[in-house]
Parts: C-alpha cells; structure tokens; sequence
C-alpha cells in the first residue's frame, strides 16, 4: 500500500523536474534569441564605421586607423577567448548567463565577425599588419571555429562572412 501512495508521488516529482529543465532550456535559448538581435545592432553600428572609413579617401588614414583598430580587436579577442577557455564554455553549449562570461561571448562574436568585414573590404591593409603579427592567425582561427558553433550567424545575413575569411 505504502508503494502505490509513493509512486504517483514520484511521477509527479519527475514530470515535474522535466518541466522545470524544459523552462531552463527555453529561458537559455531565449538568451540566444536575444543576443542575436543585439547582434544585429552592433553589425549595423560596425557596417556604419566601415563606410566612413571606407569613404575616408585618404590611404595613409586607412592604415593609422586599421592598425590601431587591429591590435585593439585581437587584443579583445585574446582576452575574450582566455575568460572563455577558464570557464570551460562550449561555443555550442547554452548561452551565457554570467555578466563576464556573456561579455567575453559577444566580444569574440562581435570581433571575428567585424574582423571579416575589414578584411574583406582592405584586404591589402589588413595583411600589411596581419602578416607582421604571429599570434592573431591562430587567434581569428580559434574565433572563426567558436561563432561557426554558436548558433548566432545560422541563417542570418551575416552566415556568409565568416565563410569568406
């Protein structure tokens, strides 16, 4: 008798559990939908700068401006990718909920996708100073496999730039 009163008990606690992981899940994948809205946002502010750098017209600016922009970007993809690696984050595992954390998520997305456009649009400038620096091939390398897991470029209209670098 004592089994029959506990096993409905049981299930409810396991259908229950079920659920609450099912919430989990949908609040995670939530956080990616998101995320990838801002995304569009900051890809619309970073195609904004490379028009303007684009209709600079004037060659010795490009290269001051690409070369400053350059070692600020690895620099912040370096330093996002370490964070990462410590907190042991898969790129195809759920999004982020730490402030840090999710930081260091946007700043590799960000980064490895406006590195895209920058050297699709100065590819000449940009491996003036690429090739000088022995790091950041393995560096754009890591971050090119970590967004290609994430989720954020499927089916946007930035899945091809990452192809094409």
């Amino acid at each position: 008798m004592d089994f029959l009163f506990i096993c409905p008990f049981l299930l409810v606690l396991l259908l229950s559990r079920g659920s609450f992981a099912d919430l989990e899940k949908q609040r995670v994948d939530s956080g990616l939908e998101i995320y990838k809205k801002l995304f569009e946002v900051k890809r619309k502010d970073q195609m904004n700068a490379l028009k303007n750098l684009i209709e600079l017209n004037d060659v010795n600016q490009q290269y001051k401006i690409i070369d400053i922009m350059l070692k600020g970007l690895f620099k912040v993809l370096e330093d996002s990718r370490a964070v990462l690696i410590a907190a042991d984050v898969p790129p195809d595992g759920p999004f982020p909920q730490d402030e840090k954390i999710k930081d260091a998520y946007s700043h590799v997305v960000e980064n490895t996708a406006f590195f895209g456009d920058v050297v699709l649009r100065f590819p000449k400038i940009v491996h003036h100073y690429f090739d000088r620096n022995s790091n950041w091939n393995s560096l754009i390398r890591w971050g090119i496999g970590f967004c290609n897991l994430t989720g954020v470029f499927e089916q946007g209209p930035h899945s091809q730039v990452l192809g094409l670098v």
